[in-house]
């Protein structure tokens, strides 16, 4: 192996882990937490970290198993389900967060009308819709016999080896990513734009509230004059902040791999098998990103994931403390016997 390839499997290594560790949190977070089940969001972000799970132990061990041994790794039918699981997955975590960013449109431009427009039974019509539109296009491909292992990925995926099929593997591999990426990109777009814009509009409606207070309250303290006009700052930034981060890890994770997939059409440009994987890895990064985007950054999911971990160490502190305890007893009998 070359210096390049272990970097690469090392950098599979730590996703696994950090994707695999962050996901399995947020899943204790659903289940420990009830007022987070009863959210119509945690359907969404619950499906969302069933893929990543799923992603992060059957995609990424073989584009590891690939990278070591520059193969493929397994025999044709566990390359064949990998890649149809990798295809449907991919599909399903990008109109995910589409579905979350649809969520939160309805919640911050429509607020008094939510609950009438997002119920739990829009949000079961809504997955159905994410899982049928997932699993259509992978099992065309694998109908086809489009789905194999691609050395210049290193892994499992979307994979035409006949020559005579080119013209209607391009086809749709184009209809693939527009109806996927290009879809969810523009959902994502249209829907936190529209929530940013309102998040400004009341941004601004308070600074006007916390301007003409501040006229009035002749004596304030500059100190306290100061810490309002800096809050107000913040306040401006934070909405922006938060969307540029849903948006900007959607097109710096995913958009690298799939503009390569689809100059890897084209038989006039050359592309480095380092790349290749180099942008597979960027897309496994989603992986890793999405439970810190999505959730655990949040104050609910943070008080809750806390609140897990404060039990765990009471549990083993009280244990502990009753193995001592125990301990000093026989201790004791020995010494009166």
């Amino acid at each position: 192996m070359s210096i390049w390839e272990v970097i690469l499997a090392f950098v599979v290594v730590v996703l696994m882990l950090v994707a695999l560790l962050a996901n399995v949190l947020v899943l204790m977070c659903f289940l420990y937490s009830a007022d987070i089940r009863k959210q119509v969001p945690g359907l969404f972000i619950l499906n969302l970290t069933f893929c990543n799970l799923l992603m992060t132990v059957s995609s990424m061990p073989l584009t590891l198993a690939g990278i070591i041994y520059k193969r493929q790794p397994g025999g044709d039918q566990i390359c064949h389900i990998v890649g149809f699981l990798e295809t449907f997955l991919t599909t399903n975590s990008m109109l995910s967060m589409a579905a979350l960013s649809i969520d939160r449109w309805i919640a911050v431009v429509f607020p008094l009308s939510y609950h009438s427009k997002m119920r739990y039974r829009d949000a079961a019509l809504i997955l159905s819709y994410t899982w049928l539109h997932s699993v259509s296009f992978p099992i065309v491909a694998a109908s086809l016999s489009w789905v194999g292992f691609h050395h210049l990925y290193a892994s499992c995926t979307l994979y035409n080896k006949r020559p005579e099929d080119r013209t209607q593997f391009v086809i749709f591999t184009g209809v693939f990513h527009t109806l996927s990426f290009l879809l969810s990109l523009i959902v994502l777009c249209f829907t936190y734009l529209k929530v940013l814009k309102v998040a400004r509009f009341h941004c601004k409606r308070i600074d006007v509230i916390t301007m003409q207070t501040l006229v009035l309250l002749v004596d304030i303290h500059p100190s306290v004059r100061e810490r309002c006009l800096e809050e107000q700052r913040r306040r401006r930034q934070r909405a922006t902040k938060k969307i540029s981060t849903f948006i900007g890890t959607f097109i710096l994770c995913f958009a690298p791999y799939v503009i390569t997939r689809l100059v890897e059409l084209s038989s006039v440009v050359h592309i480095s098998s380092h790349w290749g994987i180099i942008s597979k890895c960027l897309a496994y990064s989603k992986v890793v990103s999405d439970p810190f985007v999505y959730s655990l950054l949040r104050n609910q999911y943070k008080k809750t994931w806390k609140d897990i971990i404060n039990k765990i160490l009471k549990r083993s502190s009280i244990n502990s403390s009753a193995l001592t305890s125990e301990s000093h007893n026989r201790n004791m009998l020995q010494l009166n016997e």
